[in-house]
């Protein structure tokens, strides 16, 4: 048995722990920072498997490092536990029905993502004691990926400091090495304040913050136009005043999301942001309150290290799904939009132009997308992730592992009654499997980590990073 077939059987032995802790986690779905119950998994187990870890780092209770090993290189994994508020969802149900009616669900597969993380990092410590092999192996549990980006805060912090290179992944309904950026975002919360007054006796006397949210709002729809293609500017009222339609209203609260490939993008579309803002509150004579709430940067794939993952996923190979788990997956494909499967079909047709109509169409009427897509680099970007934060600190890499049902997204309840399938275990175990033989390829291959180092140089340029969050902001 080879190095790399020993690291797998590693995991598979102690898959039963993986698999029943990432259950406890589907159990027990927490949000944002307030993640106490679901982050004891990763501490029972990387506690008894002898990791040193420094828990409540960068202000965050439920944030860790654990650390083995010593010497160079140093490696880290990172992994996520945060739930999604409003995503409750009985496990292995066809039809959506909350389990807990309002109540928070896995809705991103952090269950599983974290999960996969303490295996790789349990896989490849493990093999390390074997063999004497040297270095440092640190696992990183990282809160609020979902909209407070915990590792933006550890890296402000200085976190991840001192790191050789470090690997993560997602759940997906695809699997493929992550070679595609991301967009950096700011969030913020914009409160007026006015003057309460009866809506008809004395109307004159109000000063309504519910007005200044509204002519914000609009002022932001007509920025649309002169921004550029790439960025993205979301809202949601948080507090819109109240009830009665009889009422000047006096409050106001709205949370915005500025997005642009890069973050000084982002930043300069925010500046504008605000400056509408206070435009809106001089208009109505209300007070405007700013309050910057998080923060993150764009990913930037490391072209080195993410080559290595897509061998390694390669050498993992397809999920090994039984013909009833296939069934299984069909119950949520079927609940899949016309236009949710049009867009599957011209994905793989993009994905695999060797294929024939026919055989892309067999490909994507499956429940599952067994093949792993082709690597491909590009700036292009949609989403935001934490990780980005990391990949401008050392050489980071990523990739998706696609257990999730093809066609359904994430943030889903599709995915929060998958969550504990026989599927999503086996996507545990192939995403820990990964990430561990990709790290144990920095431990082994000098070359690697030198290569890895030109090429974030490279992408770096001239820049360095500058933490977007303010040194006094705390994580809430």
């Amino acid at each position: 048995m080879d190095d790399k077939q020993r690291i797998m059987q590693i995991i598979e032995d102690k898959r039963g722990e993986f698999i029943e802790a990432a259950d406890r986690i589907w159990r027990t779905p927490e949000t944002r920072f307030d993640v106490g119950e679901s982050v004891k998994p990763h501490y029972e187990i990387l506690e008894r498997e002898g990791f040193s870890i420094d828990k409540g780092v960068a202000h965050m209770d439920h944030a860790y490092v654990a650390s083995w090993g010593s010497g160079r290189p140093v490696i880290g994994i990172t992994g996520e536990y945060d739930a999604l508020d409003g995503l409750s969802q009985v496990a292995d149900l066809g039809e959506h029905q909350p389990l807990v009616p309002g109540g928070a669900g896995q809705g991103c597969g952090h269950n599983i993502l974290g999960m996969g993380a303490v295996a790789a990092g349990v896989g490849i410590k493990t093999f390390m004691e074997e063999w004497g092999l040297h270095g440092t192996i640190k696992v990183f549990g990282c809160p609020a990926e979902e909209s407070g980006y915990g590792k933006a805060f550890m890296a402000r912090d200085g976190v991840f400091d001192g790191l050789d290179a470090a690997f993560s992944w997602h759940p997906m309904d695809v699997t493929s090495a992550w070679g595609s950026s991301s967009l950096a975002v700011i969030q913020s919360y914009f409160e007026f304040k006015g003057t309460p007054a009866h809506a008809a006796a004395a109307p004159e006397l109000g000063r309504s913050a519910l007005d200044a949210a509204e002519l914000m709002n609009t002022g932001v729809q007509y920025l649309r136009e002169h921004m550029i293609d790439e960025a993205r500017i979301h809202y949601a009222f948080i507090d819109a005043g109240g009830e009665s339609a009889n009422v000047v209203q006096s409050r106001a609260k709205l949370y915005y999301f500025v997005r642009a490939p890069r973050m000084e993008q982002a930043q300069a579309l925010y500046e504008r942001v605000k400056k509408v803002g206070h435009g809106a509150a001089m208009m109505t004579e209300t007070e405007l309150n700013i309050e910057l709430n998080a923060a993150c940067y764009n990913y930037m794939p490391n072209k080195p290290l993410t080559r290595a993952i897509d061998r390694n996923l390669d050498l993992v190979g397809p999920l090994p799904l039984t013909q009833d788990e296939l069934d299984y997956e069909r119950r949520y494909t079927d609940t899949v939009s016309g236009a949710g499967k049009q867009s599957v079909w011209a994905r793989n047709r993009a994905a695999f132009p060797d294929l024939t109509d026919q055989e892309v169409t067999e490909l994507s009427e499956s429940s599952m997308m067994l093949r792993k897509m082709p690597l491909v680099f590009s700036p292009k970007a949609s989403g935001s992730t934490d990780v980005g934060d990391v990949s401008w600190q050392t050489p980071t890499a990523q990739f998706t592992g696609g257990f999730e049902p093809q066609g359904t997204s994430p943030h889903s309840w599709q995915w929060v009654a998958n969550g504990k399938s026989s599927v999503a275990h086996k996507g545990l175990l192939m995403a820990g499997k990964t990430l561990a033989l990709s790290v144990y390829d920095t431990l082994t291959d000098p070359e690697l980590l030198i290569q890895a180092q030109a090429d974030f140089k490279a992408s770096m340029g001239q820049e360095t990073y500058r933490p977007v969050l303010p040194s006094d902001l705390l994580p809430s």
